[in-house]
């Protein structure tokens, strides 16, 4: 969609620079931007021209670029102990969306838009990653992703803010992990989308995306029996409610992968 408002295109080059005047918006891959009319939008202000790196791998785990693409995440070859990798294909294939948008898309403007069926905020809440935000008085500040969406298309940037990189702990990439999702069609948008972490150090984690208004996730010390994860899960309560699902249908799927993903990580009846 041609946004025909918007006066301005501007590409800073350094920090400095990335300052947003009223009516200026940032600019990852624009795969949402340009997909509907954007009342109010001036201008934009193009995160890609910075030259950020699309990943970096230290000791303590990897850091991804928020103008990574979901193609080059996609793309990361198999690491010696990273067990969790599988995941990233995995929830990229859940987006409603195809593998020429993948070229464009970001990892971090589909976690900032804050969309219940961001099946990047699903794999970086999973995987316990950090999002890394520049403020406006030239520092920065770390919030876990799982409390970064706080609600439909609501985060916890404040205006002037960017989510600068995504920080994935190498403890996570060493896990087990488990995938499960539903759609009302074979190509739909997620109803929800249920994943498992089981750690080295025995920590089971449940997180629910999609069918929930914000990433919720659920905290075992170790595999816990069928019982407690049921109870655990009848507590949820931030079932969405749109076209693609209705609450009691999420929660009663979401519940029965919550189960499936227990058995498979090491469950027993």
């Amino acid at each position: 969609m041609d946004l025909v408002t918007v006066a301005d295109v501007r590409t800073p080059s350094t920090r400095d620079e990335l300052v947003f005047a009223p009516g200026e918006r940032p600019l990852g891959g624009g795969t949402w931007l340009y997909s509907e009319a954007q009342p109010g939008l001036t201008g934009l202000v193009d995160l890609t021209s910075l030259g950020w790196s699309p990943f970096g791998e230290t000791d303590d785990g990897l850091t991804v670029g928020a103008t990574c693409t979901i193609a080059e995440l996609a793309g990361l070859a198999p690491r010696p102990g990273w067990s969790a990798l599988p995941l990233v294909r995995q929830c990229a294939e859940s987006l409603l969306a195809s593998f020429k948008i993948w070229n464009v898309a970001t990892v971090g403007g589909n976690v900032a838009l804050g969309l219940p069926a961001g099946a990047m905020t699903s794999l970086m809440a999973t995987l316990d990653a950090t999002a890394v935000v520049w403020t406006t008085d030239g520092g920065e500040r770390r919030t876990p992703v799982a409390e970064f969406v706080t609600g439909v298309r609501e985060s916890a940037l404040a205006p002037g803010e960017v989510l600068r990189a995504l920080e994935v702990p190498a403890a996570s990439l060493e896990s087990r992990t488990a995938f499960r999702r539903i759609a009302l069609s074979p190509l739909g948008r997620s109803g929800t989308l249920v994943t498992g972490r089981l750690a080295a150090s025995g920590e089971f984690v449940v997180t629910v995306t999609a069918g929930t208004v914000r990433p919720v996730q659920l905290r075992f010390d170790e595999v816990p029996g069928a019982r407690a994860l049921s109870d655990a899960m009848s507590r949820v309560d931030e079932w969405y409610d749109d076209p693609h699902g209705a609450p009691d249908w999420r929660r009663a799927t979401s519940g029965g992968f919550a189960e499936e993903i227990r058995r498979e990580l090491g469950g027993s009846w």
